[in-house]
């Protein structure tokens, strides 16, 4: 099945929901570094999905309710965003695809207000799994 080629400068769009947390997200950018260039713009290829790094982006869970902080990335594409054919500098382009998995590792705790005088309980998870989609600029362009 065909679809869009992803390209330099395309979004990626991460859901608020990772399992427990509750991500405040912020949008990535694909760095292209195909060879082949669709309207002056790099073409994204596999291992390009690796490089989209979101800091900064806060977090919390229903029992940790003051904010924490952490990065987005993409974990890993669905089989439908890696072309099966399309090819550039011998290798398979991105294809936006349905959902992506992401992870969200956590760099500053959420904390739970502690139950009396004290200080507040850190979170001890130190990585949620979610999704997140990518937003392509290319609406003419197709890999398979």
């Amino acid at each position: 099945m065909s679809d869009f080629i992803l390209v330099d400068g395309d979004k990626v769009n991460f859901l608020p929901n990772f399992g427990a947390a509750i991500v405040v997200p912020m949008p990535g950018t694909l760095e292209g570094s195909g060879p082949a260039m669709f309207k002056g713009k790099k073409i994204c290829v596999e291992g390009d999905e690796g490089k989209v790094s979101v800091s900064g982006c806060t977090y919390m869970t229903p029992q940790y309710s003051i904010p924490g902080s952490g990065t987005l990335k993409i974990d890993s594409l669905a089989s439908d965003q890696k072309a099966k054919k399309t090819k550039t500098g011998g290798k398979v382009v991105l294809l936006k695809g349905q959902q992506f998995t992401a992870k969200f590792e956590v760099q500053s705790p959420a904390q739970q207000p502690p139950p009396g005088p004290g200080s507040p309980i850190p979170d001890p998870t130190t990585q949620y799994s979610g999704n997140g989609m990518f937003i392509t600029t290319n609406m003419l362009f197709k890999g398979t």
